[in-house]
């Protein structure tokens, strides 16, 4: 009887221990994202969706994807309402623009401020990038993707499209997501980042 115990026991804490099994991903940015998503307090998942969860499926990391762009400050702009998927306007003011080559090509994004946000400690130099590209509606989420980026000491700042992630939008009809501007629209598949949520 002891050793039947004990054999539950450890059937048990096995079960236990596959369950808590470490979230996939190939990097660190992939893994704090899936992390995120699997628990309660932070994700945008729905329940049943967040109870299957096991994991975002990414783009495979591609350095090619992480591109050294120009920085040029836009200081006159106006703060303007920027669309979303419900009412909501928030506050966003066009902080600057970003020329960069990728894979032998030229771009251009605008990169925004949020208002409200930079008010919030730890996020007074935040910066918004969000954009479309030939992937959306395929591979990747129809209305685009984000990517966080912090205002730059000098003339360059770093785009790793790797870091590029959906909109809650995309997981949760509950929320309220900007709506990219098509001015950010890149004529190019962007196979970087989080790829489209299959629902269940």
């Amino acid at each position: 009887m002891k050793y039947l115990v004990i054999s539950l026991l450890l059937i048990t804490a096995f079960s236990c221990a596959q369950e808590k099994r470490p979230l996939v991903g190939e990097t660190e940015f992939q893994r704090k994202l899936n992390a995120e998503y699997k628990d309660v307090t932070t994700s945008p998942l729905k329940d049943k969706d967040r109870k299957t969860f096991k994991g975002l499926e990414f783009f495979k990391f591609d350095s090619s994807y992480v591109v050294k762009a120009y920085f040029t400050r836009t200081p006159d702009e106006k703060p303007f309402k920027m669309k979303t998927t419900t009412d909501r306007l928030p506050i966003y003011v066009k902080y600057g623009e970003l020329t960069f080559s990728l894979k032998n090509e030229k771009f251009k994004l605008n990169i925004y401020q949020n208002q409200d946000l930079i008010k919030e400690e730890g996020y007074e130099d935040s910066l918004f990038l969000p954009f479309l590209d030939e992937t959306n509606g395929i591979e990747s989420y129809g209305g685009g993707r984000y990517i966080d980026l912090r205002i730059p000491e000098g003339k360059f700042l770093e785009i790793d499209f790797n870091k590029s992630y959906n909109p809650y939008c995309a997981y949760n009809d509950k929320y309220s997501c900007p709506i990219v501007p098509r001015i950010n629209y890149l004529k190019t598949r962007i196979e970087a980042g989080v790829k489209a949520f299959q629902k269940h």
